[in-house]
């Protein structure tokens, strides 16, 4: 038996030792890491137990490697195993309750935070943090990440917003609810006043040195804090532009005119920077010169000269030659230099045509010729009022003539 003074000495320890406090499921409570291996933590829990935060409950805004031993860290009970004799432990969990906590100051205070796209759909980019699922719809980008692609081609919107997952977005929260099932973010937004301000800044006629965010068939959009502008197809050079690629790259900076704004919608132009050519064309030529340039390219009724500037010269089919012509390329080639003569100048209209054949002397026609002409014309004019008498039958009429017929 032991000893009576054993006995007092265990009842004052007792009564002078921690009150054992087991930890409720659910209860978010603070433990000492005691060891950190790849796939799991050990936590001290109030030096009374040890629980075990095992690989899937660490979650992804606590980087592992930066916990150390003696690090205290917040953890939720999910748990016990009474074979291991060990609490079941979440750090993820944890964090979750904290960081719909701050989500909720940051939407209320208008908080500009950076959040990590995890995922890409066709409308939206994923955020996870910690399990709690976020999103940056398409339309809250900011013109630098918005999926500009012709013809809206959802496979091409996937693959652009596929390229910005893994990047970090200044973004503030613009909805949030108390389960966290609805986050939303909004990346333009956070540059709410930045844009305002640059907009304030802003006149027609200013020129302005901005970023090419997006290329379109119909035109170039370039950005600039925020901001976003139009340089439509017409307004890219003063020459015919069917492919606005060849003009300029996204990413690249390129100087730009204001030439319209409507409260957030900037028009710009890229031609005006430059001297009008047909100006140019003007001054140095009139009604009735010679022009020497290149062929540009061939179609069926009409040749097209490339002139300075990019002004394209037009001669018709009928200009090419006296004779009869069938096919343009048999008289002229792409690239080949030629003279023309100027038929019809029309600057402010942006007209130019000319005439190869008008630089040589029509050739003289016999009596004979002239004759086969005539009988060739004679016989056209028949079969027209032939056509039209036999389209000017009424229908009945014709009816009983193939009744006779039969």
């Amino acid at each position: 038996m032991a000893k009576q003074s054993d006995l007092t000495l265990f009842e004052e320890l007792f009564k002078k030792s921690p009150e054992i406090k087991y930890p409720k499921e659910g209860e978010v409570i603070s433990g000492t890491v005691v060891k950190v291996e790849k796939k799991n933590i050990l936590v001290n829990v109030n030096n009374q137990f040890t629980g075990l935060v095992i690989s899937k409950e660490l979650g992804n805004t606590v980087d592992v490697n930066s916990l150390h031993e003696g690090d205290i860290i917040e953890i939720m009970v999910l748990g016990d195993s009474v074979e291991r004799g060990l609490l079941i432990l979440s750090l993820k969990r944890a964090n979750q309750i904290k960081s719909l906590s701050n989500l909720g100051a940051y939407f209320k205070g208008g908080e500009v935070i950076t959040v990590k796209p995890t995922e890409a759909n066709k409308g939206w980019l994923l955020v996870d943090i910690d399990g709690l699922k976020g999103f940056i719809p398409v339309s809250q980008l900011t013109p630098i990440h918005y999926p500009r692609v012709e013809g809206a081609d959802p496979e091409k919107i996937l693959e652009h917003l596929n390229g910005l997952v893994g990047k970090d977005f200044k973004v503030r929260v613009i909805n949030v609810d108390e389960e966290g099932k609805k986050i939303i973010f909004s990346e333009k937004a956070a540059i709410q006043e930045t844009r305002e301000k640059a907009l304030e800044k802003l006149k027609e006629g200013d020129i302005v040195e901005w970023v090419v965010s997006g290329i379109l068939t119909y035109g170039l959009f370039v950005t600039f804090d925020g901001l976003e502008g139009l340089v439509h197809v017409s307004e890219i050079d003063w020459g015919h532009v069917n492919n606005p690629s060849k003009f300029a790259k996204v990413g690249q900076k390129v100087k730009v005119k204001i030439i319209g704004l409507d409260s957030e919608k900037i028009s710009l132009s890229i031609k005006r920077l430059k001297e009008n050519p047909w100006d140019v064309l003007a001054a140095k030529y009139k009604l009735g010169d010679t022009i020497k340039a290149p062929i540009s390219r061939i179609s069926q009724f009409w040749a097209f000269i490339e002139l300075d500037g990019g002004i394209q010269g037009l001669i018709h089919l009928s200009e090419i030659s006296h004779g009869v012509v069938k096919d343009i390329r048999e008289f002229v080639k792409v690239g080949e230099e030629i003279e023309a003569k100027i038929i019809n100048f029309e600057p402010k209209e942006k007209r130019i045509g000319l005439s190869l054949k008008a630089l040589k002397e029509a050739p003289a026609w016999s009596e004979e010729t002239k004759a086969e002409e005539g009988e060739k014309t004679e016989k056209k004019e028949k079969k027209k009022t032939a056509k039209k008498e036999e389209t000017e039958t009424p229908k009945e009429e014709k009816v009983s003539e193939w009744e006779k017929a039969e």
